[in-house]
This record gives C-alpha cells, structure tokens and sequence, in this order.
C-alpha cells in the first residue's frame, strides 16, 4: 500500500491506530476464551492455570506493541475510553463467573465478585505490562505465571478440594478476566 493509498482507507493515523489496538486486544483474548470449555474435564484451578498462561504467551508475543499500546491509552481520550469499556466488559464476565463459582461453593462467598474481578484483572493486565512490555520484573515466564494464578486462586478461595474456603496448593491460575467465563465450571 502507497502511502497516499493510506489515508484512503483509515482517516488519520490515530484512527488506524486504535484500529490495531482493537485487534491485538481481540487477539489477547482469543487464547483465553478457548480454554474455557464447556465440558473441557479441567478443574477451575487447571481452568485459571491455562487461561493465565495462554494470556501471558499471546501477550509477550505482542509485548512491544501492547506496552505501546497501553502507553498511548494514556494520552489518547479515545483510546483510553475505548479500552476502559473492553476491561468494564471483561469484569464483568468475570464477576458472573465469580459468582457462579459461589453458588457452587467453589469460591468464597464473603468477597464482592465485582470488586474481585476488578482487583484481580487490574493485576494480571498490570503486570503484563510491567514484565513483559517493559521488562520491570526478572521473573521467569513459568514463575511469573504460576504466581499470578496462585494469586487468583487464593483470593477467590478456590482451595485445592474446591470447597471456597481454602488457599491454593497446586498450580491455577487465570489469564485475563475473561478466564472465568464459562457457565460450565
């Protein structure tokens, strides 16, 4: 494509811009929703394990461009708002997910699912970027995976027997917030 083709199809660069935003984020949450299996066999901790590490691998394969990303939503109104309603939207699946979990009495049902999913996928996001866009953490991959898992299951109460009330003894984990999506948990 010329470069005067460009403005052809995409009004300015910022437009194209928040264009590739949205599909790299599209592209972060595929991995994830693809191990949220109706009938997949996994525990919610295996369940939270594979999503957090699928997460993770998609995101340090577009670590440069995600800390980019995450750095221009900083100045860019609209991208900022943009990826607010993406991580709105994504707490609140999570939430749902949180609460079913509960029902089940799979998690704890003294934490607020809205404030949880919130907390929990600021964290997992967060760190992302830190250590893997900006390289602020010297944790191996495995380590920096198995410890936000371990994080996710002990604040959700998803104890080892699954009986809501204990702390996680085996790997788990959860790799966006969109992890906890499924109804089949």
């Amino acid at each position: 494509m010329s470069y005067g083709s460009f403005y052809h199809y995409f009004e300015s660069k910022e437009v194209l811009f928040r264009e590739i935003a949205g599909e790299v984020d599209a592209k972060l949450r595929a991995p994830v929703d693809e191990v949220i299996l109706p009938r997949s066999g996994m525990t919610p901790q295996e369940r939270l394990q594979e999503a957090i590490r699928r997460h993770y691998e998609t995101y340090r394969a577009e670590a440069q461009l995600l800390g980019v990303i995450e750095q221009a939503a900083r100045l860019d109104d609209e991208l900022a708002a943009t990826r607010s309603t993406w991580q709105r939207d994504d707490s609140a699946r999570v939430a749902g997910s949180i609460r079913l979990l509960q029902r089940r009495g799979l998690a704890d049902p003294k934490i607020d699912a809205d404030v949880a999913a919130e907390a929990l996928g600021a964290m997992t996001h967060r760190f992302a970027e830190l250590w893997l866009a900006h390289q602020g953490s010297d944790a191996d991959f495995e380590t920096g995976v198995d410890t936000v898992a371990r994080l996710w299951i002990n604040a959700l109460g998803l104890g080892a027997g699954g009986s809501g009330a204990g702390a996680a003894t085996g790997g788990a984990g959860s790799a966006s917030t969109a992890a906890l999506l499924h109804e089949d948990w």
